[in-house]
């Protein structure tokens, strides 16, 4: 090789090694075999390490999700509901609007009775549901009432005051009239009885999606079953 060319390879050489103990010598002190992120590639994994485990936290005592404004992340720690369903849930709310109660979270693919059910204690809704949907009163969640107290209906309403409704024989009219029950729910009983017969107990009522403890507490001494 001629000693021009070496002469070039050996200060290329030299550059490369200088640059080499300059961004050595500018790191911050680190533990011996500690690894280094590279800047913009795959963030913080420390951060996402934190992330993951906030997101599978099991819920606290008395730890309610609005399912009106939560991420994916958030909805899946409730139970029974895995991120696959979370992620449709949100979209469903992208796409259609807030929900403003479980019956209008039960307009969601994949969700029923049973898990309605399952997660109410768990849940709240903050928004108004969309032009078009129904909300409960109060929401079943525990959340706050919806804007203009949507499906409240005041008693006395169809079926005059301190008449007991029989569950078993009422019309959807008739149980419109019942405290928190609207135009929505009282189809929904309506709707229930006929494909599942009639209902065993006042308590029963809380098999229909939409209805929980707190509503059949409210309308106990306005309905009877015969």
């Amino acid at each position: 090789m001629p000693p021009e060319r070496r002469a070039v390879l050996l200060l290329l050489g030299l550059a490369v090694a200088g640059q080499g103990v300059r961004t050595w010598a500018s790191r911050p002190a680190a533990a011996p075999g500690e690894l280094l992120a590279l800047p913009g590639v795959g963030g913080q994994p420390l951060a996402h390490r934190d992330s993951s485990i906030a997101a599978a936290r099991p819920l606290a005592t008395g730890e309610q999700i609005d399912l009106d404004q939560a991420t994916a992340d958030e909805i899946a720690r409730l139970p029974r509901i895995g991120l696959t369903l979370a992620r449709t849930i949100v979209a469903d709310r992208v796409a259609r609007g807030p929900f403003g109660s479980l019956s209008g979270l039960d307009r969601v693919s994949g969700i029923g009775p049973g898990l309605l059910r399952t997660i109410a204690p768990h849940t709240r809704f903050s928004l108004a549901p969309s032009q078009g949907e129904v909300a409960l009163g109060g929401s079943e969640a525990g959340g706050a009432a919806t804007q203009g107290g949507a499906g409240q209906i005041p008693s006395g309403k169809g079926n005059g005051a301190g008449r007991a409704v029989n569950l078993n024989t009422a019309t959807a009219v008739e149980l419109e009239g019942l405290p928190y029950i609207g135009p929505y729910m009282a189809q929904q009983i309506v709707a229930f009885r006929e494909r599942h017969g009639p209902f065993a107990a006042v308590e029963s009522l809380v098999v229909v999606p939409g209805i929980g403890p707190s509503t059949v507490a409210k309308v106990r001494e306005r309905v009877v079953v015969e």
